[in-house]
């Protein structure tokens, strides 16, 4: 039980922190202050633990934070199942391999179980992918919180919006610019590779003949050994899986990168710099990554304060 002492010294420390910014479009990195005052530690606690059990989560947590933004901006309908009327954007061919959705139900239902009806589903996805990132090794951000707008998912409009693992830099730099982000937040973003794997669906076609000439030829090697294993094995991005780090950013100076859509940005004069910076400094790809991560938590949720908080994540209200 919580003393209300304890809770007293809690918000005033929320308070002298810089506490309760509230944006034009309502929200804030304290939206939860006083009605859910211990939402962040309710969801680093159930994050923490479940990443002890399986850290491969926190590059899932991210990714699924990334596809639920991209698709009709940060509104949680990654979350929602398919039903008879709508094929949900977690069932199309681009999300299948989307995971972590029982852990957003487990923190879910402990939110609910303390302040029914306020935390928004689509800030636990937010907010657990923080958590990843920090817990893994990466940066301590926040971001702004109290998204409410949720519209179904569109098996087509997945489709369109995702990037993919065959874009080239060029294709790239045009896709994310589309969404307001400059080369640099892309670069950063891509970045979050430094955690997870890939198939072998995504990167076989750099093996056919002939293959790809931008990546080294050991490596290749290496590559076409995982595939071995069939469509779904799997391809560390990088040397630490689960560490949060440059370490992504120097396997493309190796000609190491594991998607054609990774070698590119070493390829292209655009964002090559880019990449060496990140590679050398990765303080600097720390406080981009972090930077990028607010912008796009932001992603078409400019009427934060409207829709519906639902009860389950995994249907409407």
């Amino acid at each position: 039980m919580v003393s209300a002492n304890f809770l007293g010294v809690f918000l005033l420390m929320e308070l002298l922190a810089g506490g309760f910014r509230f944006g034009a479009d309502g929200l804030s990195m304290n939206y939860y202050i006083f009605n859910c005052p211990f939402v962040e530690p309710i969801v680093r606690s159930t994050v923490a633990s479940a990443l002890q059990s399986d850290p491969t989560l926190a590059a899932a947590l991210v990714r699924m934070h990334f596809h639920d933004c991209w698709i009709q901006g940060c509104d949680g309908s990654i979350l929602l199942d398919t039903t008879k009327d709508n094929t949900a954007e977690k069932d199309s061919p681009g999300n299948l391999s989307v995971r972590g959705f029982k852990l957003i139900d487990d923190v879910k239902g402990k939110l609910e179980s303390m302040c029914p009806g306020v935390v928004s589903c689509a800030d636990i996805i937010a907010m657990a992918a923080r958590e990843a990132v920090s817990w893994s090794g990466g940066p301590v951000y926040d971001i702004p919180k109290g998204k409410k707008r949720m519209e179904g998912g569109l098996k087509s409009r997945t489709l369109s919006n995702l990037p993919f693992p065959t874009f080239n830099a060029s294709q790239l730099i045009g896709v994310f610019g589309q969404r307001g982000f400059s080369a640099q937040d892309m670069v950063a973003l891509s970045g979050a590779h430094t955690l997870g794997v890939s198939r072998c669906s995504s990167f076989k076609s750099r093996l056919s003949d002939p293959v790809d000439p931008t990546m080294d030829s050991d490596f290749s090697k290496t590559l076409a050994r995982t595939c071995r294993g069939g469509d779904n094995a799997e391809q560390p991005f990088d040397m630490t899986r689960n560490n949060f780090d440059s370490f992504y950013f120097q396997a493309l100076q190796r000609k190491a990168g594991v998607l054609f859509s990774d070698q590119t940005l070493y390829n292209h004069p655009k964002t090559r710099a880019i990449v060496n910076n990140y590679a050398m400094n990765q303080a600097m790809f720390f406080l981009d990554f972090q930077q990028a991560m607010v912008k796009m938590s932001l992603l078409d949720v400019k009427e934060g304060s409207k829709g519906e908080v639902r009860a389950d994540c995994r249907k409407v209200n």
